[in-house]
């Protein structure tokens, strides 16, 4: 097996890529598969944390733009985060992978509460570690939690699992001429407005120095190809 570049790194996996072809919720397949990626990186002994979005069950801005108030649409949207983590980390105990879902909001008859120290300490068991409830803050995306967490927990890569196999000028399933890059730095996706991640995760990611690798969370496998330096993807970093 070829040795992985990182030896700890975030997943970022949008609630999105959970409904796979259905309209709404929690496709199991789907997350048994992101489950078995997630093992395979474990078994080359890869610390990984995840955070999952909530955008197949619910979005917070969608109650905004209706007149209601944006701060209970996104408490609402980060439930939403903690019913997929559960589901993934079930996924996860079901290839007898040690998980643990780590809350921004106190939940303790269903999860564990996040803490940085608690973190650590499960991961260097060898824990996945989910974290739920986005940053605990409204007006925060889950983009922003996992370049949060990235930092907190050490991360030396944020894996960004999207629809697509990395950066395009425009969305390539719109417009089939787009651009696609290999590399870009994190000023070059705030200066070209590029939708990877939003504009506090990218300042966050390059405050701290941590690389941006994004790729298709669709392709089987590749979450681990990408680990050992193979794979398309695009890697978003200042070096």
């Amino acid at each position: 097996m070829s040795q992985p570049i990182y030896k700890r790194v975030l997943l970022k996996a949008s609630g999105e890529a959970l409904m796979g072809s259905q309209g709404f919720g929690i496709d199991v397949a789907v997350a048994d598969r992101i489950a078995s990626d997630i093992a395979e990186a474990r078994e080359m002994g890869v610390e990984v944390g995840v955070v999952v979005g909530g955008g197949n069950i619910f979005r917070g801005v969608a109650v905004a733009s209706k007149g209601g108030d944006r701060v209970t649409g996104d408490h609402m949207g980060m439930l939403a985060t903690i019913i997929n983590a559960l589901a993934l980390a079930t996924s996860l105990r079901k290839l007898n992978i040690d998980t643990v879902v780590l809350s921004a909001i106190a939940m303790p008859e269903i999860c564990e509460s996040f803490s940085q120290r608690a973190t650590l300490y499960h991961l260097s068991l060898g824990r996945v570690v989910i974290f739920a409830g986005g940053t605990g803050n409204p007006f925060f995306t889950t983009d922003s939690a996992a370049a949060l967490r990235a930092a907190e927990m050490g991360a030396e890569a944020i894996f960004k699992g999207t629809q697509v196999d990395g950066i395009y000028s425009a969305d390539p399933k719109k417009v089939p001429d787009a651009e696609r890059f290999d590399h870009l730095t994190h000023s070059q996706v705030l200066e070209k407005g590029l939708a990877v991640m939003d504009i506090a995760a990218v300042a966050l990611a390059r405050e701290n120095s941590i690389p941006i690798v994004v790729f298709s969370i669709h392709e089987k496998g590749g979450f681990a190809e990408i680990l050992t330096g193979g794979g398309r993807k695009t890697i978003v970093s200042d070096n």
